[in-house]
């Protein structure tokens, strides 16, 4: 069956050409030039992959991709865009755009990035039926090491309460899941859980997204929206990584939760809302507040419980459980049936140091299932695992803070030939924090 594409595109000689050569390969296409059109378009039709221009006559590329988003519709968007947008891409790729192209567009990149993008999405379908028909009854193992237990006892105390709770740990040891627990075990449990991630939270989106807007409010405010904190009313509010939220924003937030009010943007009354806010950081805020990156009153407001999170190399005796449950998923998402690891196997991850904790455990074991054709998993079905020491903060495969930083991330667009998320693989990071790398190293 042809795959139905969207193309949004002003420029009609360049959408002329995209659209014929789409056909060519074999696609059915519909071309739109403006912002209403596409709306229009979408809301009649289902679509496999959206292609959209960054600039429009009527409208703004992120905004239309913002009530995409809204919309819930699943299709791919793939933004087009030129070499001096690339920061606006970024942007786009943090509102959930799956890719972007830069122009001139070469059509063997495109048709990769298609077909990911086509691949991405029907796993993310099969995932879906699998959960409804079948819900695991436990989505996270919580370990049994003393660390794990004395966290989990944590938990178990501060649940029931009001308090406003802070999960400290590196990147990567599970900390939303356990914010989750938080919810599941109070009395909110009956209510939403919604987790925002702030380091996508821009000065001017965030107001928006936390508090609602009204229609008319700004230019693409087409009808009125409820923000975060209303949302989630009666239940709770997960940031992740609070520290990376914009000073302005640290205020606004601050008034939210001192006064259980928001302020829609475009209205003149405020909006009572009752949340439980938790949240989580992989940095000292205490050396924020003194660079004055951080409020003090905001900190002490969300720093009623603390809870720490600790790194898996200070738990190995956990290993071997949450590889097992890792196995399991891989197993039900590849299609796989390994049936364990070897002794072998199981001492290599042991004496690893697992700089990224849980998310480089889940990344080894669902390539060493993808890898592994029956039996168990073996020594050569894992990439190559150091065992020496590494100075803190380093990732596995990247080191995220050191000053090679630019190097590697230059090696593995070339061994990946340029395909981003080839690399992203390589480096054993996902595919938006390379683009922010990307960007932030000037990297073309």
């Amino acid at each position: 069956m042809p795959q139905n594409i969207l193309i949004i595109e002003d420029d009609a000689s360049f959408g002329v050409m995209l659209q014929g050569w789409l056909k060519k390969n074999g696609f059915t296409t519909t071309l739109c030039s403006r912002v209403e059109q596409a709306k229009r378009e979408i809301a009649l039709h289902a679509f496999d992959i959206i292609l959209s221009d960054l600039r429009l006559p009527d409208g703004d590329g992120i905004m239309l991709l913002a009530w995409i988003k809204e919309q819930k519709c699943s299709a791919p968007v793939i933004v087009m865009t030129s070499y001096a947008e690339v920061q606006s891409a970024v942007l786009a790729i943090k509102l959930g755009a799956f890719d972007f192209l830069e122009k001139p567009v070469n059509p063997n990149t495109l048709k990769q990035k298609m077909e990911q993008a086509l691949l991405s999405a029907t796993q993310q379908k099969k995932q879906a039926a699998t959960v409804k028909v079948n819900p695991p009854k436990q989505a996270f193992i919580t370990g049994e090491s003393p660390a794990a237990l004395q966290m989990l006892e944590h938990v178990r105390l501060v649940a029931p309460t009001q308090m406003s709770v802070m999960i400290i740990g590196e990147s990567g040891t599970g900390k939303e899941y356990i914010a989750r627990a938080i919810h599941e075990h109070s009395s909110r449990s009956g209510a939403p859980f919604l987790a925002v991630d702030c380091g996508s939270l821009s000065k001017e989106l965030a107001p928006s997204e936390l508090f609602g807007h009204l229609k008319g409010a700004f230019t693409s405010a087409i009808a009125d929206k409820k923000g975060v904190f209303e949302q989630a009313e009666r239940g709770t509010v997960f940031f992740d990584e609070v520290g990376n939220l914009p000073y302005d924003v640290q205020v606004q937030l601050l008034r939210a939760l001192q006064e259980r009010k928001v302020r829609p943007v475009g209205s003149a009354t405020d909006v009572s809302v009752d949340v439980r806010l938790v949240v989580a950081t992989n940095e000292n805020l205490e050396n924020a507040i003194a660079g004055g990156a951080f409020r003090e009153d905001l900190y002490h407001r969300l720093n009623e419980f603390v809870i720490a999170v600790p790194p898996l190399r200070e738990r190995a005796s956990d290993i071997a459980l949450f590889a097992a449950h890792f196995l399991e998923e891989a197993n039900r998402e590849l299609g796989k049936q390994v049936n364990g690891l070897s002794k072998e196997t199981l001492q290599a991850l042991k004496a690893h140091r697992w700089s990224g904790n849980l998310r480089e455990l889940r990344n080894v074991i669902r390539r060493a299932v993808l890898f592994a054709q029956a039996g168990k998993i073996l020594p050569e079905h894992l990439p190559i695992l150091s065992t020496s020491p590494k100075p803190e903060g380093e990732a596995h495969g990247l080191a995220l803070r050191n000053p090679n930083e630019r190097r590697h991330i230059e090696e593995a667009l070339k061994k990946a030939q340029g395909n981003k998320s080839r690399a992203a693989q390589l480096l054993q990071i996902d595919r938006k924090t390379l683009y922010n790398k990307i960007h932030q190293h000037g990297i073309t």
